[in-house]
């Protein structure tokens, strides 16, 4: 049984579907005025590597991410480079979309976009202030009663008398409470706006959410999720408005990644110290960043180092290790030997699904795949064949998979590795005629290559170096 901690209840829970086999999955997606950062990848990872598992156990799963296109970052962004908001949102979901399958991160199911379901938020703050919920005060904008919420606070544990010792009412607002948030802003000269009952304008950013939310996937979902510092505010608002307007309650269970932390200090682009996908895939696998947030609990913050970064390509490293191929010369182990490394493999695959069920434990999953890969290794350089090995390398395959993971060699492909095993029968019947000149050259040339030679008393093995 899977277990997942809740946000909304603190604890973690048992995985219960709404529907029988079947996830509603929705995940924060980004605000589309930049190039996306190794942040903005760190929570495309996490529920990636979910929503995968997920699968693997079964469920059928609707994964929906958004695209925030309407935003006051975008339209800053724009009027800054004398640009179009919307073509300026456009290529920067093209870029991001790209960086996804960069990260080999699979397609949601849905990407829905705020300009694109505008006719769902204005039906939505309409029926919210036909219950009460909201109110216009006649300057074109409409904004969220928290009063009238009881529950209001319950996802960020804040009560609504705390945050108003901090919170104040800006030059132009019209609020009842200093705590109510916009649903509807009234349009400003230079921004793009929609027709709306309380004249031209554009939606608050919560209500763009919900309103995606309540389009994709109906009332009541599984799975909502994002980066922890959407806890609050948005997530809370996105609570209170969709379950003031159903009646129901709205996600069952809130998922938040921990934030990438550059320096002590959480990445971002107001703070200026990030890194984009970008530039990060430029100088090293892909694998790497999904390795990263592999090794850590998704709901920790990730320090973002030098260190850190290599320990996760040595980790990259070893699993791969495990699918290096068996020598051309190998004699084959006893039968028990054999067992003993499918034994292993059904142990390990074991430990890496007791690990995923508890809240997701990449970092015990990944142990228990070191684990097969050291079997792996071990029963190789006894003298293992193709035949004896594959089944075990099979699972590693596979539940490295799971993970997202290519487990792809640096260099070369199917074809290069049957050339470079018919090299080393050549170089190994080279040895046997003790044409040593003509074996050594066969193993510089490789090494030129990229190709390692191992020679053992058990054969002869190689690997991309």
């Amino acid at each position: 049984m899977i277990r997942i901690y809740n946000t909304l209840t603190r604890k973690k829970e048992e995985f219960e579907t709404i529907e029988p086999n079947e996830v509603r999955m929705y995940v924060c997606g980004v605000t589309v005025y930049s190039d996306a950062h190794v942040g903005h990848a760190m929570s495309a990872l996490v529920f990636d590597i979910v929503r995968r598992y997920l699968m693997y156990r079964g469920y059928d799963v609707k994964f929906v991410m958004n695209f925030t296109d309407v935003d006051d970052k975008i339209i800053a962004r724009a009027n800054q480079n004398g640009d179009d908001p919307f073509k300026l949102a456009q290529r920067y979901i093209d870029s991001y979309a790209k960086n996804l399958e960069d990260l080999n991160v699979l397609p949601a199911t849905s990407n829905p976009r705020a300009t694109q379901t505008m006719k769902q938020i204005i039906k939505m703050v309409q029926e919210l202030g036909e219950n009460g919920y909201a109110y216009a005060p006649g300057n074109g904008d409409v904004y969220f009663r928290v009063t009238k919420d009881k529950n209001y606070g319950k996802l960020s544990g804040r009560k609504i008398e705390e945050m108003q010792a901090g919170a104040r009412i800006e030059v132009g607002e019209q609020k009842e409470h200093p705590m109510d948030f916009a649903l509807w802003k009234a349009a400003k000269p230079g921004e793009p706006s929609w027709e709306s009952p309380w004249g031209k304008g554009r939606p608050g950013w919560h209500i763009e959410c919900s309103a995606m939310n309540l389009a994709e996937l109906g009332e009541q979902i599984d799975i909502h999720g994002g980066g922890n510092d959407l806890i609050f505010p948005h997530h809370e608002n996105e609570i209170a408005q969709t379950e003031s307007l159903t009646g129901k309650p709205f996600a069952r269970y809130w998922m938040h990644n921990g934030m990438l932390q550059f320096g002590g200090e959480k990445m971002s682009k107001s703070l200026g110290n990030l890194i984009t996908i970008d530039e990060f895939i430029s100088k090293h696998d892909a694998d790497v960043m999904r390795m990263l947030v592999l090794t850590g609990s998704y709901r920790a913050p990730l320090a973002f180092t030098d260190e850190a970064i290599e320990s996760a390509e040595k980790g990259l490293d070893r699993l791969k290790s495990g699918l290096r191929p068996a020598s051309v010369s190998a004699k084959g182990l006893p039968a028990g030997s054999a067992a003993e490394l499918t034994a292993q493999a059904a142990s390990s695959q074991q430990a890496f699904e007791s690990a995923m069920d508890d809240d997701f434990n990449t970092a015990g999953a990944v142990a228990a795949l070191f684990e097969l890969v050291k079997a792996i290794n071990t029963t190789r350089d006894a003298g293992a064949t193709v035949e004896q090995i594959h089944p075990a390398q099979t699972t590693l395959r596979t539940l490295t998979g799971v993970l997202g993971l290519r487990m792809q060699e640096k260099k070369g492909s199917g074809d290069a590795d049957k050339f470079i095993n018919l090299l080393l029968e050549v170089r190994t019947e080279a040895r046997k005629q003790k044409l040593w000149a003509f074996s050594d050259l066969v193993r510089d040339r490789l090494k030129e290559l990229g190709v390692a030679i191992e020679d053992s008393k058990d054969g002869t093995t190689w690997r991309w170096s």
